[in-house]
């Protein structure tokens, strides 16, 4: 039997990766680093210094997908979370530190949360965020007051900078350690012999210049929260939570003259997971109850429950999207208020079966009856208003409702002339007679989406017993075929 102080607990802990054909330390325990180790060595140099070792293989892959775990539970203290690959986070706290009695008090919750998870953090608060991170890998500060970033990272190595291994040999050779030392040399030099790239890093880490920041998931433009000293688990205080945060977010739309379009209500977990509900409304809305309603919906129409676990420490209602939002005028004849009662019925179907299931159609800018109208969720505003055509008065519609896709072939039994309307047709087994015919409306295909497409003479058609057709001829005689296909393309009501 094996010792107990041989179990791989007590022993020091390496993680290594290949490079160039050599597994080297790529992260090492602090037991390991008492021992003398450091990261970089082999990993035959380091069994030679300590012949019992836990050796672990580094899997890029888990640690990405736990890196994303924690950020994602950094939704707790910042809805700007940056994943800072592969093993660090940047947490935009602007305007989230009053929720913790101020940045002191943030950061030991912070990291006091990492610790109970079993991670070890190194938290640095700064105005620059490469200077947040430099000093969280190489400096001992922990808040920097605002505007001392650049003397702040003065005394960190060259390493900081983050620049190829060959600029920054060539950097130390010159005599240039540390960052201070760097900083006051002129950057022309450097931006010459280095690339301009390098001055860029030095002005950011000194807070001169602000970096573009990714944040994991877009930042809403507006967003209401409730935390909990001791996590909630009963769906009736959800609900109460919810809608709490309903009116609140209401009142502050209402201040902006808008109404919220996407409404995201995130439900934070005492261990960690996060369960994120999202709902779209057919127009701008700011009421209270009708949002606690369409959540009400959401949530039971979820193939997966929210399970609470050991509870909820925190609740967010987030508004990623807002339009301005336009009171209701009803009109003389009401239609007004039924329109609204429309949208109201589209915003919960929509909910409880899905934004795809529920459709509309919306007319496009184009002469092809076959792309003359598309398909898009009926929640779906846009920017401009429907404006279908319209016949005269009195004048039957120009287009039939029921269209065939694809349309569907015909056989002419008699025509007129070669261009002129048929007389008679045989379709899905039957033959008809053609008492009136209107027509031809010619329409050109769209040659930059279908080259060669024959044009299409179309014909209103209505048979002997009243029944009226929208037929085509693919070609005409004297130009195109000496023998054009014909085709049903809709039937009129």
């Amino acid at each position: 039997m094996r010792d107990t102080h041989d179990e791989p607990s007590e022993l020091p802990l390496v993680v290594t990766e290949k490079v160039k054909g050599a597994q080297r330390l790529m992260s090492i325990s602090p037991e390991a680093k008492r021992a003398g180790l450091a990261i970089g060595m082999t990993l035959a140099d380091s069994r030679a210094r300590i012949p019992d070792l836990w050796v672990e293989e580094m899997n890029v892959q888990a640690d990405a997908v736990l890196l994303d775990r924690i950020a994602e539970d950094c939704d707790h203290f910042s809805p700007a979370v940056v994943i800072d690959a592969p093993d660090g986070l940047l947490l935009d706290i602007t305007g989230c530190d009053h929720l913790f009695d101020g940045e002191a008090e943030l950061r030991r919750i912070f990291s006091q949360r990492m610790r109970r998870a079993s991670l070890h953090v190194r938290t640095v608060i700064a105005n620059a965020p490469d200077a947040a991170r430099a000093l969280a890998r190489y400096g001992r500060t922990a808040i920097v007051p605002p505007g001392e970033d650049a003397a702040a990272v003065r005394s960190l190595p060259i390493a900081a900078l983050g620049l190829e291994e060959s600029d920054r040999l060539a950097i130390s050779r010159a005599g240039l350690k540390t960052i201070g030392a760097l900083a006051d040399r002129p950057s022309l030099p450097f931006a010459a012999r280095f690339g301009e790239q390098m001055t860029l890093r030095l002005r950011r880490i000194q807070g001169l210049a602000d970096p573009p920041l990714a944040p994991r998931r877009a930042v809403p433009m507006l967003w209401v929260e409730r935390r909990f000293p001791e996590p909630i688990g009963r769906m009736e205080d959800v609900e109460a939570i919810l809608a709490e945060l309903g009116q609140e977010a209401g009142a502050r739309l209402s201040e902006r003259r808008e109404g919220g379009r996407v409404f995201e209500a995130s439900f934070f977990r005492a261990d960690g997971a996060v369960r994120r509900i999202i709902i779209e409304t057919g127009r701008p809305m700011r009421d209270g109850a009708t949002l606690l309603r369409l959540f009400r919906e959401k949530l039971d129409a979820l193939a997966d429950p929210i399970d609470p676990g050991f509870g909820f420490d925190l609740i967010r209602l987030s508004i990623p999207h807002a339009d301005r939002f336009d009171a209701l005028q009803p009109g003389l004849d009401g239609h007004a208020v039924e329109a609204d009662a429309v949208a109201d019925l589209v915003d919960r179907l929509s909910i409880r079966f899905g934004a795809a299931r529920v459709i509309r159609f919306l007319p496009e800018n184009t002469h092809d009856p076959d792309r003359a109208a598309r398909a898009v969720p009926a929640s779906f505003n846009p920017m401009t208003s429907d404006v279908w055509p319209t016949p005269e008065a009195e004048e039957p519609p120009l287009r039939p409702i029921q269209m065939f896709n694809p349309p569907q072939p015909i056989r002419i039994t008699m025509v007129e002339v070669p261009d002129g309307p048929p007389r008679k047709f045989a379709w899905r087994r039957r033959e008809y007679d053609v008492a009136r015919a209107e027509g031809p409306e010619r329409i050109a295909p769209e040659w930059w989406r279908k080259p060669g497409a024959p044009t299409r003479d179309y014909y209103r058609v209505e048979d002997a017993e009243g029944r009226r057709f929208w037929l085509f001829r693919a070609g005409s005689y004297s130009q195109e075929t000496p023998q054009p296909d014909w085709f049903v393309h809709g039937v009129f009501a």
